[in-house]
């Protein structure tokens, strides 16, 4: 569900508070433990999310959107089918919606409850998106919360806030910046980063 939002203002955002990152490694210690879980079957998950996956195939889908105006009408009429077409729907990311930056509105994801994130389309979500912090403060304040990403955006544009759940997830599709016409799909990919796909950024130039 969107929040709509012009001007609002708070303190800094943070990491994730030192005493939850201990429950949770207590937490996986237990289960290990009790043999519910399997820690090689836990690192061969994490290392696809974190080395094979990643925030490439999100890349990709926002170059095409770029580059292809019959993909990103694709993507407009009906995101997750798009999508499982591509190969790019699993676990954690079986229902997908686009939401695109203009001038006049600027998208940011996050997931009040918990962590809900694309997985297959951004691989493991950053510390900071499952932070206390960044998940109370962006809903209320998101323009400072933008702020202290490095991302001011002009007065003039609003922000939606975007909130994903167990149902479905976002993915945004940032402005193309200046300076990238004429480049094609693969090139475009270098373009987008990770926070333009959640809001918390903008696509910008390949060092």
């Amino acid at each position: 569900m969107p929040h709509d939002h012009h001007d609002h203002d708070h303190d800094a955002h943070s990491l994730l508070p030192s005493d939850s990152a201990l429950r949770v490694k207590a937490l996986e210690t237990l289960l290990t433990r009790k043999g519910l879980v399997d820690p090689a079957a836990m690192d061969a998950i994490l290392d696809v999310y974190e080395n094979k996956v990643g925030p490439q195939n999100g890349a990709r889908v926002v170059a095409r959107a770029w580059a292809e105006p019959a993909f990103l009408a694709a993507l407009r009429a009906d995101t997750t089918a798009t999508l499982e077409r591509e190969g790019l729907l699993g676990r954690q990311g079986e229902h997908v919606v686009v939401v695109e930056n203009t001038a006049e509105v600027h998208n940011v994801v996050v997931c009040t409850l918990c962590s809900c994130y694309p997985w297959p389309l951004l691989g493991i979500p950053p510390t900071w998106y499952k932070s206390d912090a960044y998940r109370a403060r962006v809903v209320r304040e998101p323009r400072r919360v933008l702020a202290e990403f490095g991302l001011v955006l002009p007065d003039g544009q609003a922000v939606r806030v975007w909130d994903s759940t167990a149902e479905i997830r976002y993915l945004v599709i940032p402005m193309r910046p200046e300076g990238s016409a004429g480049l094609g799909v693969e090139d475009l990919t270098r373009w987008v980063t990770r926070n333009s796909m959640i809001g918390t950024g903008l696509a910008e130039r390949p060092a």
